[in-house]
């Protein structure tokens, strides 16, 4: 059946876009607060961009998920190929770690060689290394996206070079960011290294967020001719952590401004508020064939909502499942959402799972259900409910 939706109704608290009078010049843009999940700011958040530089940090999430198997370690040696110095190295005339040709480097220090200097031949070099060819990794970074959720997303290289296929969005590259902060902290301090040295060359952190004095210790900043200036930053203040990208600033200086601009307002104007305490029941999804012709949906953990300190809308939520779901139900399923919006804009997205088992009905409680369901839920109820009177 079609997905079901109940309306919650949470009165005045809201969050914000750029309708409540925050704006930036860039063209598309996320603000995400990472502990709650909740949209601060977004503006064409959706739009599928070349992603530049920013594939870099796709590329890493592949790698990182690798050491974490246990596949490679920060010290296997991988060899610089021919292709990956002259296309990426000190021959390309762009980013380089310069690492020699037909040398081996540490999967540990071409991490840092990409990450930090954006060196093109680190990145060709850890693509070859671990998917066989650059084409084959790429296969490797869609499955990786696609598995954390990045549905605008395509890639075809580890660098970012210019590719008409290869697009992200703001949105898909912030989901990205909160993943590797979430699931690979021992890995995410490299973005924030202040420098490498390579080849007997030294070379200063290319991201120069993290020296703008707003807490940023992480990710990249990129630029692709055509496209633009990109920026993926995340940054904390006060125990609070922001997730921010903006796309296709104008210029470096422009990326820079909105950038902290963005981050400097999501830390002053909100504030965060419970929305529902852990375990607690938010909506009822319809059972067919149960014992009881309903069981009650809860998110796993408290809900919180980043609210502006200033007031703000009225805001809602809705639960949505497909359903009715079918008999027996087992406790801790996930099986539906919780969707919090303001207006048009769904700012959180929370699973739900089911509070409690629920066992397969008698073979009356199946009868109503199959010969009433197409009468509808509440006609259905009330002739189980007069049934069960009557066996009483």
């Amino acid at each position: 059946m079609a997905a079901l939706t109940g309306l919650l109704f949470l009165g005045a608290m809201g969050t914000a876009n750029a309708a409540d009078g925050f704006q930036t010049s860039v063209p598309s843009a996320i603000l995400v607060d990472y502990d709650t999940g909740s949209i601060l700011f977004e503006k064409d958040a959706d739009k599928r961009i070349a992603p530049a530089t920013l594939a870099k940090v796709m590329m890493a999430d592949v790698v990182f998920a690798q050491l974490r198997a246990g596949k490679i370690a920060l010290d296997t040696p991988l060899v610089v190929s021919v292709n990956a110095w002259r296309r990426g190295g000190g021959p390309s005339g762009g980013a380089a770690m310069f690492a020699e040709v037909n040398k081996p480097a540490p999967v540990g220090e071409l991490l840092a060689g990409a990450l930090v200097v954006s060196g093109n031949d680190a990145a060709i070099t850890l693509a070859e290394g671990l998917g066989g060819t650059e084409s084959q990794f790429a296969q490797m970074m869609n499955a990786q996206a696609q598995a954390i959720g990045m549905t605008n997303s395509e890639f075809h290289n580890a660098t970012g070079f210019a590719d008409a296929g290869q697009v992200s969005s703001a949105r898909d590259l912030a989901t990205l960011a909160a993943h590797i902060i979430r699931t690979f902290p021992d890995y995410y301090p490299i973005f924030a290294k202040p420098n490498i040295e390579w080849n007997r060359i030294k070379q200063r952190n290319r991201n120069v967020m993290l020296d703008a004095g707003i807490g940023a210790d992480g990710l990249q900043v990129g630029w692709l001719k055509d496209v633009g200036y990109h920026a993926l930053v995340s940054a904390v203040q006060n125990g609070q952590r922001l997730v921010v990208a903006t796309l296709s600033a104008r210029s470096e200086k422009e990326r820079v401004e909105e950038t902290r601009k963005l981050l400097e307002w999501g830390f002053q104007s909100f504030r965060q508020r419970q929305i529902f305490a852990a375990d607690k029941e938010v909506g009822r999804a319809q059972v067919f064939g149960g014992a009881q012709s309903s069981v009650g949906l809860a998110a796993r953990g408290p809900v919180n909502l980043l609210t502006p300190r200033s007031g703000g809308e009225r805001v809602s939520a809705r639960v949505v499942y497909t359903g009715p779901l079918r008999a027996p139900v087992t406790k801790g399923a996930e099986v539906g959402r919780l969707e919090i919006s303001r207006g048009p804009v769904k700012v959180l997205d929370v699973p739900l799972v089911t509070t409690e088992d629920v066992a397969v009905g008698s073979l009356m409680d199946r009868a109503i259900d199959g010969g009433l369901t197409l009468m509808g839920d509440s006609v259905r109820d009330l002739a189980r409910r007069a049934m069960a009177k009557l066996h009483k």
